[in-house]
């Protein structure tokens, strides 16, 4: 069998972050000797791993003493009381280094916290540093380093994040998607990555590259552990106008909510599906047959034929212009990859921009047929496992089509390649219908566990 269900690496180097919740609001543990264990395990692996663009772990332990302090106090408790988190270095973070992977903000730092900064710490987690990222968050990759396997990958520009909570560094992180750079990243380092509903979270004091696509998204080992910190950074900010006021929903109740009814997934081979790796097919094939009559697949319109091409033109338009400044003062300095985006998006005609802007609306009521049949979408992360070398953070053709339509996505580490590198399952949700992504994402993340479990228990195979 090329490729089967994964669960040996899933939850295997720490307790999932709801646990560690309990575990500290209890006094079973406290933040402390919780913070000590992540600064060991960071000095210990960051020299192969390079998840850190900024880490002072004496900055860590004193927030953890004064958190300890605090609930010896008697004081209530934050909902991330003393939970170390991982920040994407394009994130503000007042009086720390947010230099945004470019040699041109070299020494940059921001005199104020961004809204998701606050809401951390106004709950009472633990800021453990700035995570890397690709240069001003597009292609050209930083210094991380998978950690399954050091010789690959670890993804897009969330890289740093989504390789510190992978090799136990931290139990959440931060991150955002342009393109494709929570799922990407969580695919390739095997762990689980949730990308919102479209302004959902505010971004205020978050590099900004593309107004009309740029989502703030978590990362964690499970969906439990990812709608734990997204419910916090959930919100409306007036310096975001993407943001709106409307309730927060409760996505960790509905993590730890039964579905009324089994899921049914709605199975799509998205444009790109026949380039992608023999692997991922084979995969694709078992779990699809596992699911049996809870998937049936679907062919997306022919309007979704351009999606790419008409994200990729919004994405650079609004860069040549967010960008101008790097571009006039140090283009030179930039890499290949982000100078070749800057100069289509200058030489791109206003017409077709705004045409394209249009695009989502058109693809959002394309959907709706489908999401009256299922609970989900279900399609892959990425087009396979994490590619060899550090040269590139892989392709996002399986992401950018659902930035674009700004529709919530959780990528899930079901499966694992022939190679022994893990691969993302991705579930795709209507836009405002996060809560219930989250609740499906847990129930099909459960029935994988138990489904390898069963298969160990009976056959011995590897899982």
């Amino acid at each position: 069998m090329a490729a089967n269900f994964n669960k040996a690496e899933r939850l295997a180097r720490a307790p999932g972050a709801l646990l560690l919740r309990d575990r500290l609001a209890s006094g079973a543990i406290d933040a402390l000797t919780l913070v000590e264990s992540y600064i060991a395990r960071i000095e210990a692996r960051e020299p192969e791993v390079g998840a850190w663009a900024w880490f002072d772990p004496d900055f860590a332990r004193a927030q953890a003493r004064t958190l300890d302090a605090h609930r010896r106090a008697g004081r209530p408790l934050g909902r991330l009381h003393g939970l170390p988190v991982g920040i994407k270095d394009i994130i503000d973070t007042a009086r720390i280094p947010t230099e945004n992977g470019c040699v041109l903000d070299a020494g940059r730092i921001p005199i104020r916290d961004a809204y998701v900064v606050s809401q951390l710490k106004k709950e009472g987690a633990i800021i453990m540093g700035k995570t890397v990222t690709t240069e001003l968050a597009f292609m050209h990759p930083g210094k991380t380093a998978n950690p399954h396997n050091l010789a690959h990958s670890p993804g897009g520009s969330s890289q740093g994040s989504a390789a510190a909570v992978a090799d136990g560094m931290v139990p959440l992180a931060i991150g955002t998607q342009t393109g494709g750079s929570i799922i990407r990243p969580a695919s390739f380092c095997g762990i689980t990555g949730y990308k919102p509903t479209f302004g959902a979270i505010p971004r205020s004091g978050i590099l900004s590259q593309s107004p009309t696509l740029d989502t703030v998204g978590v990362f964690a080992s499970d969906p439990g552990g990812a709608a734990l910190l997204a419910e916090v950074l959930f919100g409306q900010d007036e310096a975001d106008p993407a943001t709106h006021y409307e309730p927060v929903p409760a996505l960790v109740k509905a993590t730890q909510s039964k579905p009324p009814l089994a899921p049914v997934f709605a199975f799509v081979k998205p444009p790109g599906w026949e380039d992608a790796d023999p692997d991922l097919h084979a995969a694709f094939d078992e779990l699809i047959a596992a699911l049996g009559d809870q998937a049936f697949e679907v062919e997306l319109p022919g309007v979704f034929t351009g999606a790419a091409s008409q994200r990729q033109l919004i994405n650079f338009s609004e860069m040549a212009y967010h960008y101008y400044r790097y571009w006039r003062d140090g283009a030179d300095q930039l890499g290949e990859e982000t100078r070749q985006a800057i100069e289509k998006g200058n030489a791109a005609v206003a017409r077709d921009y705004l045409s394209a802007c249009d695009i989502p609306q058109v693809l959002n009521a394309a959907l709706e047929e489908i999401f009256e049949r299922c609970d989900a979408i279900l399609c892959p992360s990425a087009t396979g496992s994490a590619p060899k070398g550090l040269g590139s953070t892989g392709d996002p053709i399986f992401n950018g089509l659902w930035t674009l339509c700004g529709t919530p996505c959780l990528g899930l580490p079901l499966l694992i390649a022939e190679n022994n590198l893990p691969m993302g399952v991705q579930i795709v949700g209507m836009r405002g219908n996060d809560a219930r992504l989250l609740r499906t994402g847990q129930w099909l993340f459960d029935w994988a566990s138990n489904l390898t479990s069963d298969d160990d228990n009976t056959t011995g195979n590897k899982s």
